[in-house]
């Protein structure tokens, strides 16, 4: 049995990380994984979100859907309709949203079927390369008489390409007697 190289996952204690380094490497991590939390949300229950961050160098974020004046609207006062134009803006932006997902879902089962084209492929390769030596133990009556068959008749075929090739030689060169 093979030991495990990795600790796995582990649960992280929620403090400040003292490494300047790991820091912005945890916040870019966490924050691409809020950001997909966030769509996952809006796709799931339609809702409106906003989300603004400051990185530890300064740097702001930020993640809105629909609009950012839909959702500052919205915060501002959540009983007020909104207007026509911010309407129509929001349903534009989760229809765009909405055919983007479904654009990835599609692109996302074609590298799939192309993963798994690949690994068909690689097996071919893995078998043809193992030799089919290797492989005729495992051939059963029928399959071996098919084989010894084929065997013949590309002996048989080799045979008479090579006689050809004799006979073209012997006809082509200089006779000097």
């Amino acid at each position: 049995m093979v030991s495990k190289k990795t600790k796995g996952r582990q649960k992280i204690a929620i403090k400040k990380i003292e490494n300047k380094d790991d820091r912005f490497a945890t916040f870019s991590k966490r924050r691409t994984g809020l950001y997909k939390k966030a769509g996952n949300l809006v796709s799931q229950c339609d809702v409106d979100i906003g989300i603004v961050l400051s990185s530890p160098t300064g740097k702001p974020f930020s993640f809105f859907h629909s609009t950012t004046d839909v959702v500052i609207a919205r915060f501002q006062s959540p009983d007020m309709q909104l207007s026509e134009i911010n309407h129509l803006v929001a349903a534009h932006a989760r229809n765009k949203v909405n055919h983007l997902n479904s654009r990835l879902e599609e692109f996302d089962t074609r590298e799939d079927a192309a993963t798994a084209q690949t690994r068909f492929y690689d097996k071919m390769i893995e078998t043809r390369e193992s030799g089919w030596w290797e492989s005729i133990e495992q051939l059963n009556a029928d399959e071996m008489t098919k084989f010894e068959a084929w065997l013949d008749n590309a002996m048989f075929n080799l045979n008479n390409h090579l006689n050809q090739l004799e006979v073209g030689a012997s006809s082509s060169s200089p006779n000097y007697f």
